[in-house]
Formats: structure tokens, C-alpha cells, sequence
């Protein structure tokens, strides 16, 4: 494990890099809104992955790393994304196929920014459809919006509610809610096993 500090617009972020021992592709890993990096989905997501022969970067986004919780604007979020993916594809990740993806904020995060970053799948974990209670304030268009494969990994029982499947986009529902910690296995087999299939097509 290494990790590296980014200079962003809003401030450094940082990334904790989980190297596989051959490289097909790279997968920028965002967390919640208030939560970290160690977000048990966040760490089964980063072993099924590296199991498959895909590099993770775990992300900390500026806010986290000056110690807020509170999380920035959605512009600065994505500003700051896709500063990281730029050092992190030109320094670590030359080359290979891009992977974003995230839980909760860091699934909308990878979703918005997916065309201008040029990744070639997106990952989503506990997509937040909606705050809880609120489902007329919807943010499906973000996923809507996403033009390469989506895996979404839901709880049955999320309060953000859950996305439905579509046209490139899979929804794996596993039980449990939003921290999706009640199936952490289910989390890694989805992930590992979407990601060999996806990126199999780009190895041709």
C-alpha cells in the first residue's frame, strides 16, 4: 500500500493506493459524504478488485484531509475528482483503462464526472437516490446520465431508496441497508466479478 497526496483546486486530497500484482486497469474508489476510505464496502470492494488483477486508489477528498466532515459543493467535489484522476492516470496508472466509482456521495461524484474523465465503467455502492424520506428529490439523472456500464450495489432496506436496472446498468440488491455491511462478501463477489467481465472486452 502507498500512499500519495494530490494537489486539487480546493486543496490536497489524497490517495491510498492498493496495487494489483498485474495491472488489467485502475479503479478510483470515492467515499460517503461524511464517512472514509475504510468504509467496510469500500475495503471489500478494494481486495475483490485487486483479486482480479485491477489497481484501487481509495480517494480522500480535500475536505476530508483538512479534517471536515461536512462535505464541499458538488462542483468543487468534481473539480477536485478529476484533478486525481488526471495525476493518477499520468503517474501510477499510464495507460490502462479507468474505472470511477464510489459509495454514496462517492458513487454520485464518479457518475457526474464519468464522460469528462473518460472512465470506461462506473462502480456504485449505495447509489443515494433520494435523501430518505424524500424521494421527489431525485438524483437519478446522474446515473441516468452515465454512458459506459454502471454496476449499482444496494441494500434492499436503503433509505436513499434504489435504483432500478436500465441499459447498461445492473443493480445487485443484497441485504441489509445504506453501509451495506450486512453482506460484505456479496459486496466483494459483485465487484470482482462485474469488473473481470467488463473489462474483458478492453484486453482484446
Amino acid at each position: 500500500m502507498t500512499k500519495r497526496v494530490v494537489d486539487t483546486p480546493h486543496g490536497p486530497a489524497r490517495a491510498e493506493m492498493h496495487c494489483a500484482a498485474e495491472g488489467r486497469a485502475a479503479l478510483l474508489l470515492g467515499h460517503g459524504a461524511g464517512g472514509g476510505i475504510a468504509a467496510p464496502d469500500l475495503v471489500a470492494a478494494t481486495r475483490a478488485a485487486v483479486a482480479v488483477g485491477v489497481h484501487v486508489a481509495l480517494v480522500e477528498q480535500p475536505y476530508r484531509v483538512a479534517g471536515r466532515r461536512a462535505p464541499a459543493p458538488a462542483n468543487q467535489l468534481d473539480a477536485a475528482w478529476l484533478a486525481i484522476a488526471e495525476d493518477l492516470g499520468s503517474r501510477w496508472f499510464d495507460g490502462l483503462p479507468m474505472v470511477f466509482g464510489g459509495r454514496s456521495s462517492g458513487a454520485r461524484v464518479a457518475c457526474r464526472t464519468s464522460s469528462e474523465g473518460q472512465s470506461v465503467a462506473v462502480l456504485c455502492l449505495a447509489f443515494p437516490v433520494h435523501p430518505p424520506g424524500k424521494p421527489e428529490k431525485s438524483r437519478m439523472p446522474e446515473l441516468d446520465g452515465v454512458e459506459v456500464p454502471v454496476l449499482v450495489v444496494q441494500g434492499e432496506n436503503d433509505p436513499f431508496g434504489r435504483p432500478v436496472p436500465a441499459h447498461h446498468r445492473e443493480v445487485v440488491l443484497l441485504p441489509g441497508d445504506h453501509n451495506l455491511k450486512a453482506d460484505l462478501d456479496g459486496v466483494g463477489r459483485a465487484v470482482g466479478e462485474w469488473l473481470d467481465r467488463v473489462l474483458r472486452p478492453l484486453e482484446v
